[in-house]
């Protein structure tokens, strides 16, 4: 079959060829216009096929013509280029630059008219891959770049249109046997670590060192939340303690922390002493920025999965929906935390003070008092 790229040049493709291979696609739309321009009554064999889902603008501009017109009969048909020239006039008014020469090639490289709807599923598949796509880019957009005053709310409402997205493919594509993608998952996008984030984990990690009465009302946040894995592991250690019901201070969770070997990973007991003797404000509070945080991390990592089972062209839409559900549900596991975080009781005795330093400013740099040497 010739590879007809060249709808505006003189037919033989020169001068304005694709520099690039075309994809599979690309051939999959010649052939369906070649079928309809062979064959126009097959338009009614199609379904639900717009103009809007061809990848390329002068296919899209022949199709849109041919949903406009009305068929010739067909004996007229088998007599005359009525159809050819009539779709062509038509098409002309959004790609003007198309020619008669281009339509009869898309007539002679259909390898079968009779297969029109199956090279139908083949463009709405590319389209449902490149729609997906666009999702997915939105997502990560949202993620990224948070939209003030609530940054969740305009995340969560992108992931429930790609989700629902995600459920109408389902409906229009037939599953089959091995609908996991194969794609290899990309790395986790890295975490936000800027010194706001840092001093969040912080404060909150001190703030329940000060107040671990409050950790109990807090299950809706987990370890895995932290951006430092230094803070995740203290976090641990704190409901670690208050689970077992044991007394909890600065020291009390220095202790549990050398018991889980993280003075000898990660940081001093000065450093830790320093970092858990500065509370401020309320323990839900930090808890909550903390958890959005996560929650935009998390929809950063749902969105590149997404991506990367999308670019990757092996995969079929099925795969595509079932892969995409699977990264969903990751998102909805923290979504659900954050519901929580909602519903919460505040914490008015305790409110967060709105001075820069109570907020987030530096920590102590200066060790735990020693007791002094008694001379002998």
């Amino acid at each position: 079959m010739p590879e007809t790229t060249d709808p505006y040049g003189d037919g033989d493709g020169a001068g304005l060829a694709d520099p690039a291979p075309s994809p599979p696609v690309h051939y999959a739309e010649q052939a369906l216009l070649g079928a309809l321009l062979l064959d126009p009554h097959r338009l009614d064999t199609l379904g639900s096929l717009e103009a809007a889902q061809f990848g390329d603008p002068a296919h899209a501009a022949v199709f849109a013509a041919m949903g406009t017109l009305t068929p010739p009969e067909a004996v007229v048909h088998a007599r005359e280029p009525v159809w050819l020239s009539t779709v062509l006039d038509h098409a002309r008014r959004d790609a003007r630059g198309l020619t008669a020469a281009y339509l009869h090639a898309l007539v002679q490289v259909c390898p079968d008219p009779r297969h029109a709807a199956a090279y139908a599923q083949i463009v709405r598949s590319e389209y449902a891959r490149r729609t997906l796509r666009t999702h997915a880019g939105s997502l990560t957009q949202a993620a990224t770049v948070p939209v003030q005053p609530d940054p969740a709310a305009v995340i969560l409402a992108q992931a429930d249109a790609l989700a629902r997205y995600v459920d109408e493919l389902a409906g229009q594509f037939a599953p089959h046997p091995g609908s996991l993608p194969r794609t290899p998952a990309p790395s986790d996008p890295p975490r936000d670590t800027g010194s706001d984030v840092l001093d969040e984990e912080r404060l909150l990690l001190a703030t329940a060192t000060a107040h671990p009465g409050e950790l109990a009302r807090m299950r809706w946040l987990l370890p895995v939340d932290f951006a430092l894995p230094v803070h995740a592991a203290l976090f641990h250690c704190l409901t670690a303690l208050a689970h077992r019901g044991e007394p909890i201070d600065p020291v009390i969770v220095l202790w549990e922390a050398q018991h889980r070997g993280l003075l000898l990973r990660d940081a001093s007991p000065a450093h830790i002493m320093n970092l858990l003797s500065t509370p401020a404000g309320s323990v839900e509070h930090w808890g909550g920025k903390v958890l959005q945080r996560a929650l935009l991390h998390q929809a950063r990592t749902t969105a590149g999965l997404i991506r990367a089972y999308v670019d990757d062209p092996a995969n079929s839409v099925h795969q595509l929906v079932t892969g995409s559900r699977r990264a969903l549900a990751n998102l909805s596991a923290i979504r659900v935390r954050w519901q929580r975080t909602l519903l919460r009781a505040p914490a008015p005795s305790r409110a967060p003070r709105t001075t820069a330093a109570a907020r987030a400013g530096p920590l102590r740099t200066t060790a735990p008092a020693r007791p002094a040497r008694t001379s002998r």
